[in-house]
């Protein structure tokens, strides 16, 4: 699905990131073509400035948007979820980021949590982020405790598994 809203903006790559950065943030498009992130609405002057775009880029990508019912569906009923990845310096939590070869494969979550679970840890948060709209998914585990080594060494050692990231 991605790559097919990216095609539909292929001869245009400011128009690109701007759909990039609405899909990443998880900001929706309302009737009258204004970004909003539930009932706030985010000028589209902070959305140009955070990707090196003009003003006006946002607004012919948002006509865009609400002119194409595919991508009108889809933008009007995107939404973002609170996520602890950030925070969990703070909060001292442990954050496990995991890539994979192939993302649309079946199992990766189940298999991943519950070799946490067998370890007897509790998970804060899991997020795992849709093939169909990010080129490099992945899938974030936020844990109350620091994960043990031999627990690192056997997800990484997983087939489907590309590379882990440790926070």
């Amino acid at each position: 699905m991605f790559d097919e809203i990216m095609e539909k903006f292929e001869n245009s790559p400011s128009q690109q990131a701007v759909i990039r950065l609405l899909l990443e943030r998880g900001f929706s498009v309302n009737d009258e073509g204004r970004v909003v992130s539930g009932g706030i609405e985010i000028p589209n002057t902070g959305i140009a400035r955070e990707i090196d775009v003009d003003r006006r880029v946002v607004d012919a990508t948002t006509d865009a948007i609400l002119a194409d019912e595919e991508l009108r569906r889809i933008f009007q009923n995107i939404s973002a979820i609170p996520s602890l990845r950030d925070l969990a310096p703070v909060l001292d939590l442990t954050v496990l980021t995991v890539y994979v070869s192939d993302a649309e494969a079946s199992g990766i979550v189940a298999t991943v949590t519950g070799l946490i679970a067998d370890h007897g840890i509790s998970i804060r948060q899991t997020v795992s982020e849709d093939p169909e709209f990010t080129d490099q998914p992945r899938l974030s585990i936020i844990t109350d405790e620091p994960l043990p080594g031999d627990l690192i060494n056997e997800i990484r050692g997983l087939e489907f598994v590309r590379k882990i990231e440790l926070e």
